[in-house]
C-alpha cells in the first residue's frame, strides 16, 4: 500500500487534475543518497504549500476509508515505488564545480534554496540556472524539463537586481549574520523557539557515536552539580537556559542599516542606483554602499553629504558578502568561520515551529541594531509580503478556498489538509500581532467616536474585537464575565465543526488572543458583511438569544450531516409570535450567506449542552449525585457547557448500557424462544445502525482515548448477539425499543442519543407539541451532568492512583482532566476527591500540582483584572509588584510609580482616543501581599469552590508543600510574562524578589484552531495497534509511513511528529538498531523543546529515553548529562516528590553504579526506593526491584550485610506477590545465596587477619565491577522495554526498508514552516499512551503478547 503522493504546488492549478497514474507507472521518490538534507529554507514563494518528497500511489483512487484507516492495509507489505532520482553538476562562479542529488519531482525553485543554504553558495540570492544555454522557469518541475538527465550541468548565472531582489539580498545576507544568535527565540518572533540539547550532547550525537567508538572508560566527571542532588532544597534557575557557546556571535559587522539618503533621486534611478547601505565594519570604518542593478560599491557618501559616485577601491560585487569580504579582513575570516558553524547545527534547531512558542525566561541582551527588523517594525509588514507586492492577504477567501480543495484520495487530501495547516498558521501569526498592535493602541477603531470597550477594529483583513459586553448583548448571562469567556466556547465549536468537515459548510477563521489583560478576538471577514445591517444578513438562527428566530432549508440541511457526530437534535422553538421554527443547532448559532454565496455560521459559543452543575434552574431538582456533592453552584455566568469529550464520553457509556439491557432480555427471551423458532427473513438489524459513529465518534475528532475498549469488545458481542436476533420477531423489536427508553435514546428502533443545546437557554420557548421531547431532554442533561461527577472524575482519580496518568505541572493536569471531558471549573472538586481518597498518601503529587495550579490560576483571574488599569507606561512596575505581592516574603513591597523617570511641563489629560488600557490609572499600586493573597483564597473559594488554608505566600508553601520558583514558572505561562534570568531571593524578608528591570517582556497567550492530519493520524493508531500485539516490524513500517504523511501536512516541526519520532526510536531500540534510535530519539528532543517548550513535561520525558539510547551506545558521560538536565528540569517543574522522579533516580543511580561510582549511586538510588515505596505502597513489585537495585551496589561495595538487608526485603515483596514458583521470586533467592557466599568469604578474610596478623595468606577477594550488558540489562528492564530476538536476516530487511525511508523524512525538513499545539490542545488523541502526561503507560508499547 503506497501511501504517497505526489503533490502539486497549489501554484500549478492547471496541472492539478492529474492524477498520479499520469506518471510512468506511478514513480515515487529518489533512492537512499538522493536528498541533500540541507534544503532548508523553502520559504520564499506565495505556494509555501511546497511539494513534499513523496511517492504516488498506484490506482487505489479510494485512498483509506475514513472510518477504519489501515484496516484492510496493514495485511500487505508496505511497498515504496523507488522513483529513481539523479545527480546534476552545478557551476557556479568562483567555486569548484559540485554535483547535486535531485528528484525529476522537484522544482527548479528547490535547488534555488539548496544553493542559498549551502556554505559556500549561500551569498548568492539573485540568480538563475541555465542548462545549455537555457534559462529554466523558477516553478516547473524537473522531469518537465527537456534534456534535463544524469550529469547534466546546470549553470548559476547572475540576474540583474530590481529593488525587490536587493531587498531580498540584503535580508538574506542579514539572517545569515544572525543565524546563531537566539535573540529571536527569546524575543518570541518569527517562529524561532529555544533548543538546549546540543549543550549537553556537545553537538550531534551521531557523530560522537563514532568518534569514541571504544568504551568510554575513560575517567569521566559524574559528579552533578550541588542542587541536582537528591535532598537539595536548592532551585536555581540559571541553569534553565545555559549559556551556549556558539551565541557568543562572532561579530562580522558593527552596523548594516539602510542610509538615510534612501531612496535614490530621480537622475541616480536612471544609473541603476536601487537603495544606498550604511557599514561600520568591525575595523570601525564607516562606508556608504550603493545597491545598483548590477550589484554592489563603495561610494563615496558621508552621514552628512551625498555623494553617490564611486568610491575606492572601485570593485563591483554581484553579492554583498563579496564586497565586504574585500573592504574587512575581520568580515572576511568571521563571516567564514560562523557559515561554517551554521551548516553544522542540527537542521531541527533552526527550522521555524508552526506557531509561536514563548519563553517565560530569558538572558540579559545588549539590544543590537538591525536594519530589517527596523525596517519590519514600520513598514507595515502584514505578513511576508514580499512575494506578493503591495497587497495584503484575503484571508477569508484563503481559509474558504483550502476547505473546498477535492478530498477524493489520498493525494489530494494530503495536499488539502497541508493548505489548511498552512493558511491557519500564517492566519494565527497574523492575527496576533494584529491584537497586540490593538490593545497597543497602534490601530485606528472603525468605530472611534464609541467608548474605548466598544471600540472594534479591522486591520489585515481581520476583524477584532474586545472582550467586553458590548450594548448588554450578554445582560441575562453574566455580563462582561459572559463576554470574557464566549470567545473561548466560540473558538470550540469552530474547532469541532472543522473536524466533522462537512462540505458547503463553512466557518470562520477565529483566534483567540489573551494580552495586557484583554481579551481579543480575531476574526476572518465574510465578504460583504461590513455593507450590510446585521438584521438583514442573519437568515437562520436568532440575533437577540432567541426573541426572533429565523431558519432555513439549506442549513438545515446542512448542519443535519453534524447533527449525528455532535450528538445535536434537531429541535423546533417558538419565536416572539408563536410560531414553530425549526432548527438543528442552538438558538445563538447564526447563519449569513456572504456575498461569495457560501453558507457561514457563525457564534458557535453554546454547540455543546449546558452544564447544570453550575446552572441553577429553578424548580429543577439534580441527581442525587449532584446535590451530595453540594450542585448545583451559581457561576459567574451562564454560558458552562459540557466538553465535547464528556459528551462523547457520555453516549458511549450509554450505549454499553443499551446493549447491556437489550443482550439481557434478549437471553431471557431465547431462552424460551428454544420452542418455537421464527422466521428472520426480512427487516432491518435494529443495531446495525447505532454502531457507525457514536460510540467514539470519529468524525468529532473527539480527543477520546480507548479507555474503554474492553468495553468495546464487550459490546461487538453483544451487538452480534442482538443483530442475528432481529427482523420481524415483534418481541425483539419490544426489546429494543424498551432499552431505547431506558437509555434516553430518540429513535425506539436504534440507539441515538443526541442533546438539545437549547435546553435552559434563557429566552427559548418551545411549543406545547414538544413537551414531553424537551422532558426528556432535561433529564438527559441531569444525567450528563451527574455521570461527570460519577463516573469522569472518580475515574481520574482512580487513573492517577493507577499511575495510568502522570501529569507534573499544571498544564498536563489540565490536559489530563480534559481528556477526560472535566472542566478546570471542576478543580476544587477533583482536589475534594483527592483528598478523601483511602489512598492519600500515593495521590500526593496530584494533589500538590492541583493546589497549585488553584493558586495560579485565581492568581491569573486577579491579574487580568489588575492588568487592565495599567498604562503602558507602568507596565513593568505594575507586573514586578504583582509579582513581588504574589510570591515575595517581603512583608510591603513598594509599586514605583512611572513618572519617577521624566518630568513633563504639563500633562495633558484630555485624550478621548486612548488604547483601552490607558486610564491614568495607579489603583494597581497600593496592592499589598495580605489583600492579593486573600483575594486568591476568595477566588479559589467563589471560582472552585476550593477553600485554601493560606494567608500568605510562605503559608501556602509550608502548608501544601509547593515551591515558589514552581509557582512563578506557572503564572508566567499562563499570563505571558517573561522575567529576567538570574537567581531570584524569593524568601527574603528585607527586599522584594523582583524589581522592574527584571520584567523583560509580556507575551500573548494565544488559542486557536489545530487542524490535524487524519491520514497519518489513522495510520500512526494501526502502527501503535500493531506494535501492541506484537508485530514490531508491521508497526514500524506503518509508523514510518504515518511520519511521511506528517511531514506531508504539517511541515517538519509538529507535536504528533515528535511522538512519531519518539515511538520509532524506541521500536528500534527494541530491534537492538541503537543508531537508529539514537537519531530518532535526538530529533524527537529537538523537536519537543522546539514546539513544546524546553522545560515541558514532554521533553523531560524525552531527554530520559535519549539518554537510555546513549547509554545503550556507550556513551556514558553523555547519557548522565542527559540524566541530570531532566532531573533539574523535573525539580524545577514540580520537585523531589513526584513517581517520575523514582524513574529518574533509578536510571542515574544504574548509570553512576555502571561507572563505578557507588556512593553518589546510593544517594540516587535509596532517594527511588523511597519515593517508590511511597507512592506504589512498600509491597509493589517496583519497590522490590529497587530493593534489589540498591542491594547490587552494596555488593559492589562489599558491604554485604546491607546487601543482604536490601535484597531480603526485595525477596520477601516477590514471594507475597508472585508466590514461590515465579521466577522473580527464585532469581532473587539464588542471589540471595550469592551475597550469602560472599559475605562469608569476606568474613573469613577478616577472621584470618585477626588472627595471624599481616603475614596472613589472604586469597584475592572477587569484587565485581558491575559489567555495562548487566546494568543496560537493568536499565532496560527498569524503563519497560523488552527485547524480541529477531532473526539477522529480518534486521537487515528492515534496515534496508528503513534507509528507503530515511529520505522521505528528510523531506520534512525541507519546507519553511511547521507545526506545533499549543498548550491549549491535548495531544495528539491516539499517542495519551506515550504522551507526556501518561509516560508510565507508555513504557511498554511491545509487551502485550510479543509475537514478534
Amino acid at each position: 500500500m503506497v501511501i504517497k503522493t505526489d503533490e502539486l504546488p497549489v501554484a500549478a492549478p492547471a496541472d492539478g487534475a492529474r492524477e498520479p497514474s499520469s506518471q510512468a507507472g506511478g514513480k515515487g521518490r529518489p533512492g537512499a543518497a538522493a536528498l541533500p538534507s540541507v534544503m532548508l529554507l523553502n520559504g520564499d514563494c506565495p505556494e509555501s504549500l511546497k511539494r513534499e518528497e513523496r511517492a504516488a500511489e498506484p490506482p487505489r483512487e479510494n485512498g483509506l476509508d475514513e472510518s477504519e484507516p489501515g484496516e484492510e492495509t496493514t495485511g500487505q507489505e508496505v511497498i515504496v515505488i523507488q522513483d529513481t532520482g539523479f545527480s546534476v553538476k552545478i557551476l557556479a562562479p568562483g567555486i569548484e564545480p559540485f554535483s547535486l542529488q535531485v528528484s525529476p519531482q522537484e522544482m527548479v525553485q528547490e535547488i534555488h534554496q539548496v544553493l542559498m543554504d549551502r556554505e559556500d553558495t549561500c551569498h548568492r540570492t539573485c540568480f538563475s540556472l541555465h542548462l545549455d544555454g537555457n534559462m529554466l522557469d523558477h516553478f516547473s518541475e524537473l522531469r518537465s524539463v527537456e534534456g534535463l538527465q544524469e550529469g547534466s550541468v546546470l549553470r548559476v548565472v547572475e540576474e540583474p537586481y530590481t529593488v525587490r531582489e536587493a531587498r531580498i539580498h540584503v535580508r538574506h545576507v542579514r539572517d545569515l549574520l544572525k543565524s546563531l544568535d537566539p535573540s529571536d527565540a527569546f524575543n518570541g518572533v518569527d517562529c524561532n523557539s529555544l533548543s538546549f540539547l546540543s549543550v549537553f550532547t556537545d553537538g550531534d550525537l551521531g557523530d560522537s557515536g563514532k568518534r569514541k567508538k571504544g568504551l568510554e572508560m575513560d575517567p569521566i566527571d559524574c559528579t552533578p552539580p550541588e542542587y541536582i542532588l537528591p535532598g537539595s532544597r536548592e532551585r536555581p534557575l540559571c541553569p534553565l537556559q545555559p549559556q551556549n557557546r556558539d551565541w557568543k556571535p562572532l561579530q562580522c559587522l558593527k552596523v548594516l542599516t539602510m542610509s538615510g539618503w534612501n531612496p535614490p533621486p530621480g537622475n541616480r534611478k536612471m544609473h541603476g542606483d536601487l537603495m544606498y547601505l550604511f557599514v561600520i565594519t568591525a575595523e570601525d570604518r564607516q562606508v556608504s554602499i550603493t545597491a545598483s542593478t548590477r550589484g554592489f560599491y563603495l561610494n563615496q557618501s558621508t552621514a552628512y553629504h551625498f555623494n553617490p559616485k564611486p568610491a575606492s577601491p572601485r570593485f563591483l560585487s554581484h553579492s554583498l558578502v563579496e564586497l565586504l569580504n574585500q573592504i574587512s579582513p575581520t568580515f572576511k575570516k568571521n563571516f567564514a568561520v560562523l557559515q561554517k558553524k551554521r551548516v553544522q547545527r542540527h537542521p531541527f534547531e533552526r527550522i521555524a515551529t508552526p506557531f509561536q512558542v514563548y519563553s517565560w525566561t530569558a538572558p540579559q541582551a545588549e539590544h543590537a541594531m538591525d536594519c530589517v527588523r527596523a525596517e519590519d517594525a514600520y513598514t507595515s509588514r502584514l505578513g511576508y509580503e514580499e512575494h506578493i507586492p503591495g497587497q495584503t492577504r484575503d484571508w477569508n477567501e484563503e481559509l474558504q478556498t483550502t476547505r473546498e480543495l477535492p478530498r477524493k484520495n489520498l493525494p489530494e487530501r494530503l495536499l488539502r489538509e497541508r493548505a489548511i495547516f498552512k493558511v491557519h498558521s500564517d492566519f494565527t501569526a497574523a492575527a496576533t500581532r494584529g491584537a497586540m498592535a490593538v490593545i497597543d493602541g497602534n490601530v485606528m477603531a472603525i468605530n472611534p467616536s464609541e467608548e474605548t470597550k466598544m471600540q472594534m477594529f479591522i486591520w489585515n483583513n481581520i476583524f477584532f474585537s474586545l472582550g467586553f459586553d458590548v450594548r448588554d448583548h450578554y445582560k441575562d448571562f453574566g455580563g462582561d464575565v459572559a463576554a470574557y469567556v464566549a470567545p473561548t466556547n466560540d473558538l470550540n465549536g469552530v474547532r469541532t465543526y472543522n473536524a466533522v468537515d462537512v462540505e458547503g459548510l463553512y466557518t470562520l477563521g477565529t483566534v483567540v488572543v489573551d494580552y495586557r489583560g484583554y481579551r481579543v478576538t480575531a476574526q476572518s471577514i465574510i465578504p460583504g458583511i461590513l455593507e450590510r445591517d446585521q438584521e438583514q444578513s442573519v437568515i437562520y438562527g436568532s440575533i437577540d438569544f432567541g426573541k426572533t428566530v429565523m431558519s432555513h432549508p439549506r442549513y438545515l440541511e446542512l448542519l443535519e450531516r453534524t447533527s449525528r457526530p455532535l450528538k445535536i437534535l434537531r429541535h423546533r422553538v417558538l419565536n416572539d409570535r408563536g410560531e414553530e421554527v425549526e432548527l438543528c443547532s442552538s438558538v445563538e448559532c447564526k447563519g449569513i450567506i456572504g456575498n461569495d454565496g457560501r453558507h457561514y455560521i457563525l457564534d458557535l459559543l453554546r454547540t455543546f449542552p449546558p452544564d447544570l452543575n453550575f446552572l441553577p434552574v429553578p424548580g429543577e431538582m439534580l441527581p442525587e449525585e449532584c446535590t451530595r456533592a453540594g450542585f448545583p453552584r451559581a457561576h459567574r455566568h451562564k454560558l458552562c457547557c459540557l466538553r465535547q469529550e464528556l459528551v462523547d464520553a457520555f453516549v458511549e457509556h450509554r450505549y454499553l448500557l443499551f446493549m447491556k439491557l437489550a443482550a439481557l432480555q434478549l437471553m431471557q427471551q431465547k431462552a424460551s424462544k428454544m420452542e418455537n423458532p421464527t422466521s428472520l427473513e426480512n427487516g432491518d438489524p435494529p443495531s446495525s445502525e447505532p454502531k457507525p459513529e457514536d460510540p467514539l465518534g470519529p468524525e468529532a475528532g473527539s480527543e477520546e482515548e480507548g479507555s474503554s475498549a474492553s468495553g468495546l469488545a464487550k459490546v461487538k458481542e453483544l451487538a452480534e448477539t442482538i443483530a442475528s436476533d432481529d427482523g420481524t420477531d415483534p418481541r425483539s423489536r419490544e426489546v429494543i425499543r424498551n432499552a431505547c427508553k431506558a437509555v434516553g435514546s430518540i429513535s425506539c428502533t436504534a440507539f441515538d442519543v443526541r442533546f438539545n443545546p437549547d435546553i435552559f437557554s434563557p429566552g427559548v420557548r418551545f411549543p406545547e407539541s414538544c413537551q414531553e421531547e424537551v422532558r426528556d431532554q432535561k433529564q438527559l442533561l441531569k444525567d450528563a451532568a451527574a455521570f461527570l461527577l460519577s463516573c469522569q472524575i472518580p475515574g481520574l482519580v482512580k487513573d492517577c492512583i493507577d499511575h495510568a496518568v502522570l501529569p507534573m505541572d499544571g498544564a498536563t493536569l489540565a490536559e489530563v482532566m480534559r481528556q477526560r471531558g472535566i472542566n478546570m471549573r471542576y478543580l476544587g472538586k477533583v482536589l475534594d476527591l483527592v483528598l478523601r481518597s483511602p489512598a492519600r498518601e500515593q495521590l500526593d503529587h496530584i494533589y500538590k500540582i492541583g493546589i497549585g495550579e488553584l493558586i495560579t490560576r485565581s492568581a491569573k483571574h486577579i491579574f487580568k483584572t489588575y492588568l487592565q488599569g495599567v498604562e503602558l507606561s507602568g507596565l513593568s512596575a505594575a507586573i514586578s509588584h504583582f509579582l513581588n505581592c504574589f510570591l515575595s516574603s517581603y512583608p510591603n513591597p513598594v509599586a514605583h510609580l512611572p513618572a519617577d523617570e521624566l518630568i513633563s511641563k504639563k500633562r495633558n489629560r484630555r485624550r478621548r482616543n486612548r488604547p483601552p488600557g490607558a486610564a491614568d490609572n495607579t489603583a494597581w499600586a497600593v496592592m499589598t501581599p495580605q489583600e492579593l493573597w486573600k483575594n486568591i483564597c476568595q477566588e479559589a473559594k467563589n471560582y472552585f469552590g476550593f477553600s485554601l488554608e493560606c494567608e500568605t505566600v510562605d503559608q501556602a508553601v509550608e502548608t501544601y508543600g509547593l515551591q515558589k520558583i514552581t509557582l512563578l514558572r506557572e503564572i508566567s505561562l499562563k499570563t505571558g510574562i517573561q522575567i529576567l534570568l538570574k537567581e531570584y531571593s524569593f524568601d527574603s524578608r528585607h527586599k522584594p524578589a523582583f524589581t522592574e528591570e527584571d520584567v523583560l517582556n509580556i507575551f500573548p497567550v494565544v488559542k486557536h484552531v489545530n487542524p490535524k492530519a487524519s491520514d497519518a493520524f489513522h495510520f500512526f493508531q494501526s502502527g501503535q495497534a500493531k506494535v501492541q500485539q506484537g508485530f514490531l516490524k508491521e508497526g514500524c513500517e506503518l509508523i514510518n509511513e504515518a511520519l511521511n504523511l506528517f511531514n506531508n501536512v504539517y511541515g517538519a516541526m509538529h507535536v504528533e511528529i515528535c511522538a512519531c519520532l519518539r515511538l520509532l526510536a524506541r521500536l528500534h531500540y527494541i530491534m537492538g538498531d541503537y543508531a537508529e534510535a539514537l537519531s530518532n530519539q535526538q530529533k524527537a528532543v529537538l523537536m519537543s523543546e522546539r514546539v513544546m517548550g524546553i522545560e515541558h513535561p514532554n521533553t523531560i520525558q524525552e531527554y530520559m529515553h535519549l539518554a537510555l539510547y546513549c547509554f545503550a551506545s556507550s556513551q556514558l558521560s553523555t547519557a548522565l548529562s542527559l540524566l541530570y538536565r531532566a532531573r533539574y528540569l523535573t525539580l524545577l517543574v514540580f520537585g523531589e516528590d513526584h513517581p517520575e522522579m523514582a524513574l529518574l533516580d533509578n536510571n542515574i543511580g544504574l548509570v553512576l553504579h555502571g561507572v563505578m561510582e557507588y556512593d553518589l549511586s546510593l544517594r540516587f538510588l535509596e532517594n527511588a526506593l523511597a519515593v517508590s515505596t511511597k507512592y506504589h505502597g512498600p509491597k509493589s513489585l517496583k519497590v522490590a526491584l529497587s530493593h534489589h537495585l540498591v542491594a547490587r551496589v552494596y555488593e559492589s561495595k562489599a558491604e554485604f550485610r546491607s546487601a543482604l538487608q536490601h535484597e531480603k526485603e526485595g525477596y520477601t515483596i516477590y514471594k507475597t506477590q508472585l508466590g514461590e514458583d515465579h521466577e522473580k521470586t527464585k532469581e532473587s533467592s539464588e542471589y540471595l545465596k550469592c551475597l550469602t557466599q560472599q559475605a562469608v568469604a569476606l568474613q573469613r578474610t577478616m577472621n584470618e587477619i585477626y588472627r595471624n596478623g599481616s603475614s596472613a595468606n589472604i586469597p584475592p577477594l572477587k569484587f565485581t565491577a558491575p559489567s555495562m550488558a548487566s546494568v543496560l540489562e537493568q536499565l532496560n528492564v527498569i524503563n519497560g522495554i523488552l527485547f524480541i530476538p529477531l532473526s539477522q536476516k529480518d534486521l537487515e530487511n528492515l534496515k534496508a526498508e528503513v534507509a528507503r525511508r530515511h529520505q522521505l523524512q528528510e523531506a520534512g525538513k525541507n519546507r519553511d514552516k511547521a507545526e506545533e499545539p499549543m498548550a491549549t490542545e491535548p495531544e495528539p488523541a491516539g499517542v495519551p499512551e506515550d504522551s507526556a502526561s501518561q509516560p508510565q503507560a507508555a513504557k511498554d508499547p511491545s509487551s502485550p503478547g510479543l509475537q514478534g
